[in-house]
């Protein structure tokens, strides 16, 4: 039988998955080095992350090898996982330990070597340039093995080893698997308002933003890549020759990650996908001075869902102008993403916010009002409850903008709730199809049951000196009886002041009863 044909038959389903992580778990909880998913976790993903380059670097190999070109893979002998992982028979115990963390170590093969992380840790790219043992380097100088037993991690290799990364889809199993383990760190870790964009909301972004070949996309909180995932996938319909597909390569995505694991994710979804060297910096993105991003540190297109309801330290909030220092998370992401997009109507966004930076106050006024002055926000679509359960109830907002020109009407669109139901829900959650009549109608804007629009510059309020001090988007809509009023203002008011006077007259009939029963 082939090599091909066994791995499809043994295609790592998500049911399959799911055991394979059960069983692991299992076994981590009897080492002495764990404390609990926070520590279970990163171990899971790095064994993961091994595994699967290796599957990718096999499929290679095997390309090259039917093309009759040579293939040299990012990981060496004896270090592939093929090489130290894949026997159940092989190196196990403390000598497994030593050859993980160890910098001299004896290896798989017999002979004394850099140990493993050593080895990963020290990968260089060629000639100056970034590449996947560039991105395999970054990754694990932010890992550790934490397990103490060698004979259990064995156990745990073996059972990793079951697993074949030879889809997509997998790659989404994968990702979904990950989603529930955050879920229940949460409570060990703390709420950092930081949760999972659904894979429809992430594909609407995508498609009506539509980044084309040669734009540079960022994400600069990228969580596990979903966004860049999708807009890498969206522009690689794009590259049909060999110049464009490194156009695609190597100008094309970029993003930046602070917390090591879904850092990890990140490479690993953009890996699998076809980026050959995710540019992913493992940084916290808002650790740039404000006033020192220039043009050449802007992009095309930014899709993001950045972290809210947090708090950075003082170091990080001295990056942006002293009236506009707030502790919410997505108000100083929103300020670097205006700074990060190219000017001249080159730039656009969608990013996703909580409903209080739409009708916040104080700085937040000024944050927004900066946005309506300098920037062009086109759109504001409206999620209902539930969309990003089970990580929170909040209700969310998607806003749209771009630096073609200053504000002038603002489209609000409200996404209807699912049908017979009051909210999406974890195990009714909304689904692409739903978002069909808001795609259809991005493009033939009309008012209807769920679209309106407003003038931007009338939602700024300001004090007799010209201080900002209110700009609520937080706006109700008006339609959602199914009856748009095409009256003019004026013939809204006489209507407002015809039933008054019904109502006084009423009230008028009724204490003239009143006195008459007294």
């Amino acid at each position: 039988m082939s090599r091909q044909l066994k791995k499809k038959q043994q295609q790592t389903t998500a049911q399959r998955l799911d055991s394979i992580i059960k069983s692991a778990r299992k076994i981590m909880r009897k080492d002495k080095g764990l404390s609990g998913d926070l520590d279970r976790l990163p171990m899971l993903t790095w064994i993961m992350f091994l595994k699967f380059l290796d599957d990718m670097e096999h499929i290679e190999e095997e390309r090259a090898e039917i093309a009759g070109k040579a293939y040299r893979g990012a990981i060496e002998a004896p270090y592939r996982w093929r090489d130290w992982a894949a026997d159940e028979g092989g190196i196990t115990g403390p000598d497994l330990i030593d050859f993980l963390t160890l910098d001299v170590a004896g290896r798989p093969d017999g002979t004394r070597g850099p140990g493993l992380f050593a080895y990963l840790r020290s990968l260089r790219g060629n000639n100056g340039t970034r590449g996947r043992k560039d991105v395999i380097a970054t990754v694990f100088r932010g890992l550790a093995n934490r397990m103490e037993s060698g004979y259990l991690l064995r156990d745990v290799i073996d059972l990793i080893d079951g697993i074949h990364f030879d889809s997509s889809e997998e790659m989404h199993t994968l990702g979904r698997l990950y989603e529930t383990l955050l879920r229940e760190m949460r409570d060990a870790a703390g709420d950092s308002g930081e949760f999972y964009t659904p894979r429809p909301i992430v594909r609407f972004m995508v498609q009506v933003v539509d980044p084309k070949l040669g734009e540079a996309v960022l994400d600069p909180a990228c969580g596990t890549g979903g966004f860049l995932t999708e807009a890498f996938v969206h522009m690689a319909e794009q590259a049909d020759t060999v110049e464009k597909r490194d156009v695609l390569q190597s100008t094309s995505i970029f993003g930046g990650e602070a917390k090591p694991l879904p850092f990890l994710l990140a490479q690993m979804n953009l890996l699998l996908h076809g980026l050959e060297a995710p540019k992913i910096a493992p940084d916290n993105s808002l650790k740039v001075r404000l006033s020192e991003i220039g043009e050449a540190d802007r992009v095309d297109v930014i899709l993001t869902n950045p972290p809210f309801g947090g708090e950075e330290e003082a170091g990080i909030l001295n990056n942006f102008p002293e009236d506009r220092r707030t502790a919410e998370t997505a108000l100083l992401f929103l300020q670097l993403i205006m700074r990060r997009l190219k000017r001249g109507g080159k730039g656009r966004a969608a990013v996703v916010v909580p409903h209080g930076v739409l009708f916040g106050d104080g700085i937040a006024a000024r944050i927004k009002a900066d946005l309506l002055t300098e920037f062009n926000l086109h759109t504001v679509v409206r999620l209902p409850e539930g969309v990003f359960a089970p990580y929170t109830d909040i209700p969310t907002n998607i806003i749209f903008f771009d630096t073609t020109k200053t504000t002038g009407d603002i489209w609000f669109y409200e996404q209807p709730k699912p049908n017979g139901r009051k909210k999406y829900s974890k195990t009714a959650p909304l689904n692409f199809d739903e978002l069909k009549p808001c795609r259809d109608w991005w493009s033939a804007r009309e008012e209807n049951e769920q679209a309106w629009k407003v003038h931007g510059p009338d939602l700024i309020e300001t004090d007799k000196a010209g201080r900002v001090v209110g700009c609520n988007l937080d706006l109700k809509n008006p339609n959602g009886s199914g009856v748009i009023d095409h009256r003019t203002p004026l013939e809204i008011v006489d209507s407002i002041e015809t039933k008054e006077q019904r109502i006084l007259a009423i009230m008028g009939e009724i204490k003239r009863t009143l006195s008459e029963m007294a």
